[in-house]
């Protein structure tokens, strides 16, 4: 049964959209023209995530799929893998939903961790057997630690800036739909 969206749920989609918008613009500019050393996290993916885990209904599936196919194309990445992967992984935590809502912080951060290693890992196994050309393992695994280590970072932003939280249980949206 398709439930419909209140205002409230389009406004935190827009703002979603909004930031992921700014997160690609700002992974785009570029700041440097010499190889870089170091890579930053994945914001983008820790923002999607904490979102997908704190407020499920606020990220379509259809979104996280167009916005990460996007990027593929936009940051020059086989198109579709890692937005495949992204949405694997967010639907897999959407259906863990309820089960977030009583996770002490730590099993929820550890939970993303292992998803975002899971989807990293099976990413350049899938590029080695193809035989595409991947950025260095040593970048790779810089870039899945650092966006481990920043979903607290952005979980706080998310819930202290845009006020997505966690959904108590028996929280009911403004249509009477059970949340």
């Amino acid at each position: 049964m398709a439930e419909r969206m209140d205002r409230k749920t389009w406004m935190q989609g827009g703002v979603f959209l909004a930031l992921a918008f700014m997160l690609i613009v700002i992974d785009l500019v570029p700041l440097d023209m010499r190889p870089s050393l170091w890579a930053f996290p994945d914001l983008l993916l820790a923002a999607t995530l904490v979102w997908v885990v704190r407020k499920p209904t606020y990220v379509p599936v259809a979104v996280i799929a167009l916005l990460f196919l996007m990027t593929d194309f936009l940051f020059m990445r086989p198109p579709g893998l890692w937005a495949a992967l992204v949405v694997i992984l967010s639907e897999i935590l959407r259906r863990r939903h309820r089960e977030f809502r009583n996770m002490p912080l730590l099993v929820e951060w550890g939970t993303v961790a292992f998803g975002i290693l899971s989807i990293t890992v099976i990413n350049r196994l899938v590029l080695a057997v193809v035989m595409s050309p991947q950025a260095p393992l040593a970048l790779t695994l810089i870039e899945m630690i650092a966006t481990i280590l920043v979903y607290p970072v952005v979980l706080l932003v998310a819930h202290f800036i845009f006020g997505v939280s966690r959904t108590s249980p028996g929280e009911i949206g403004s249509k009477g739909q059970i949340l």
